[in-house]
């Protein structure tokens, strides 16, 4: 998780392509004017076989996904999924979980192969955001699915309910640089150490194929199918640093610490289910069985 920068505004699409494609960035992570989306918008799409880029949005410094939970109605208000380090606000710090937050924020949808925007979409408030045990942000919509379905013909992606499997074949889908990462989970970590900021069951993504650099930070992490969401995309260790900032380190039960230079990690998504409130859009971190982390 980077601050300040992704790439320097000065440099060209061509040399922003063979950076992407060379150099291990850490994810961004800071306020939101420290980047521009503009930057990456002539880039173009980078696109695994088999997958596409409907359902997914880009923020202006983030990458996201437009959702549903199982439970969501066609009538009820649309929800936008990125990660807890890509608010307008600022990094959550370790504790802190912010709930019912008015929010401004628009979010680029993308057309099938991310050649062009089809539309902006706005926010009402932010719902759920955190760096506690996870990283992971939800916004609440102005619109409905039904009414972005109408205007823009396009359907939101399905959060999953169940715990990924390891070895399961994943695409990483960046609608902030257009393009998809492809490669497999690796396994899954007991703690994911970064700075300050412990992450739990981090999903390790096999070192091939999931170089993933700043900008794809919330990107939804897909499945064999490719209207699930089953993680969103998070961190990557830069520099082979030892738990600090863009270097995040592994930390086992026994307290044993293991660098993994180059290997990038996701969060689980499976637990917001737990904590839904029966609206189809609602969170309500007081439900039994919900295993979100709360406000302190």
């Amino acid at each position: 998780m980077r601050l300040g920068k992704i790439v320097q505004s000065i440099l060209t699409v061509t040399t922003m392509i063979g950076s992407a494609a060379t150099t291990a960035f850490a994810l961004p992570i800071g306020h939101s004017s420290d980047y521009s989306y503009t930057e990456s918008s002539s880039v173009p799409a980078l696109l695994a076989p088999g997958v596409n880029f409907l359902g997914t949005v880009a923020l202006n410094n983030c990458s996201g996904a437009l959702v549903r939970f199982r439970q969501s109605h066609p009538d009820d208000r649309a929800l936008v999924l990125t990660n807890g380090h890509c608010l307008e606000s600022g990094l959550p710090t370790p504790g802190q979980v912010i709930t019912d937050a008015p929010s401004r924020r628009t979010f680029d949808l993308m057309n099938k192969d991310a050649s062009d925007v089809l539309g902006t979409l706005s926010a009402e408030s932010m719902l759920y955001g955190t760096m506690t045990d996870t990283d992971v942000a939800l916004y609440l919509l102005t619109d409905t699915y039904t009414e972005i379905s109408q205007r823009y013909g396009v359907q939101p992606l399905t959060v999953s309910d169940k715990h990924p499997t390891a070895g399961a074949a994943i695409n990483i889908v960046s609608a902030y640089w257009r393009r998809t990462y492809t490669c497999s989970i690796d396994n899954f970590v007991s703690e994911l150490h970064e700075d300050g900021w412990i992450f739990r069951d981090a999903i390790r993504y096999t070192a091939k194929g999931c170089a993933v650099i700043g900008g794809t930070s919330g990107a939804p992490i897909i499945g064999t199918d490719p209207s699930l969401v089953i993680g969103i995309n998070n961190t990557i260790n830069e520099q082979g640093g030892r738990c600090t900032r863009n270097n995040p380190c592994e930390v086992d039960q026994n307290g044993s610490v293991v660098v993994k230079k180059g290997t990038g990690y996701g969060e689980q998504v499976y637990l917001f289910y737990g904590c839904l409130d029966g609206t189809g859009h609602g969170i309500d971190l007081s439900r039994a069985g919900c295993s979100l982390p709360k406000p302190q």
